[in-house]
């Protein structure tokens, strides 16, 4: 009878101590939730090896639909998915990058190629696009969203540029872009679902990313040096890390001047952050400045997400032999031109 009682009276106590538990708990809201953790290496530092994907489906800069809106429900992200599965079943043009998201938008059930030659391979060899991101633009800065505008100096430069490609296409293997000639692909790579995937490894000292596209292999030196003399020039630049807490900076100058990005060359300056904020995501920002291009730096923040799959040799042309017909193509079309030419005088 006596530890009936006890075990009673120890019952209305626990109820008590619950309740006001409970209470304390309503009045201060709920506990905040736990923040993730990285796994650590020996020296300290987050544990950042892996095989990351860009898949994302968010674009680059904010479409003009969305000028002003920063973040996407989930039922405009439903209706959305369901608008981009219409292309995949109608069996479309590959939609690469931002293609995707912007055939949606403008309401395409089957968009087509921009090359109207030869057009794409279907979507169905392209990889499926991630959507757990609600952002409506990679790039967080500028507010808008948007690449900032060229200096009248970038623009002037660029507009010439791309005029002497044009008139001189195919006169000889230089005139040819650096992609198409499997030479280089460049760095940062923005592309999301084509190739996009990336292999992180740390060893004492160096941080290198072995990217899928043409498998170029940065080596990143983490501390102990500055970046190397200007007179070096590099396709890839110069790039030098360190860390920030549990951020990895990567400061990259040197560029060559025959590297491209956007029409960026030698004076193309990168940082850019790679941090994991959980097991699966490790946040990639890149701020991107070159007072000879553009008016401001601009910087996008792009969720890689890990992938329990492997690189495969991204051979490119094998042999380049394509360069051969494209260079015959053009010395015949050169042939009928001057047929022509002769035969109006």
């Amino acid at each position: 009878m006596v530890r009936s009682v006890a075990r009673v009276i120890k019952s209305l106590a626990l109820a008590s101590l619950l309740a006001a538990g409970v209470a304390t708990l309503t009045a201060q809201g709920p506990a905040p939730a736990r923040k993730w953790v990285p796994e650590r290496l020996a020296d300290g530092h987050p544990d950042l090896h892996g095989v990351w994907a860009n898949n994302t489906v968010t674009p680059l800069e904010r479409p003009k639909p969305w000028e002003g809106k920063t973040t996407l429900t989930d039922a405009e992200i439903t209706e959305l998915q369901q608008a981009a599965n219409q292309i995949y079943d109608n069996d479309g043009d590959a939609q690469f990058g931002d293609g995707l998201i912007l055939a949606v938008l403008e309401k395409l059930t089957n968009p087509k190629s921009s090359d109207k030659l030869t057009g794409n391979y279907n979507q169905f060899w392209l990889v499926g696009r991630d959507w757990h991101d609600r952002r409506t633009s990679l790039i967080t800065d500028p507010p808008d969203g948007r690449i900032p505008p060229l200096t009248p100096g970038g623009q002037t430069r660029i507009e010439a540029e791309r005029a002497h490609r044009r008139e001189h296409a195919y006169e000889d293997p230089e005139m040819i872009n650096l992609g198409e000639r499997c030479v280089n692909f460049g760095i940062p790579r923005l592309l999301a679902g084509y190739n996009s995937y990336s292999q992180i490894v740390q060893s004492p000292g160096y941080v290198t990313i072995m990217a899928e596209m043409a498998h170029d292999a940065r080596v990143i030196p983490i501390g102990g040096r500055g970046h190397l003399d200007a007179s070096v020039r590099l396709w890839g630049g110069d790039s030098i890390g360190r860390w920030e807490g549990d951020t990895l900076v990567v400061d990259t100058t040197n560029f060559s001047p025959k590297s491209d990005f956007r029409g960026a060359h030698e004076n193309l300056h990168l940082v850019e952050r790679f941090t994991r904020v959980a097991h699966d995501i490790l946040n990639y920002e890149v701020t991107i400045e070159d007072p000879t291009t553009w008016t401001r730096p601009w910087t996008l923040m792009i969720p890689l997400k890990l992938k329990d799959e492997l690189i495969f040799e991204y051979a490119c042309h094998e042999a380049n032999e394509a360069m051969e017909g494209m260079l015959r193509g053009h010395r015949y079309q050169e042939k009928e031109a001057a047929k022509k030419s002769s035969g109006n005088h």
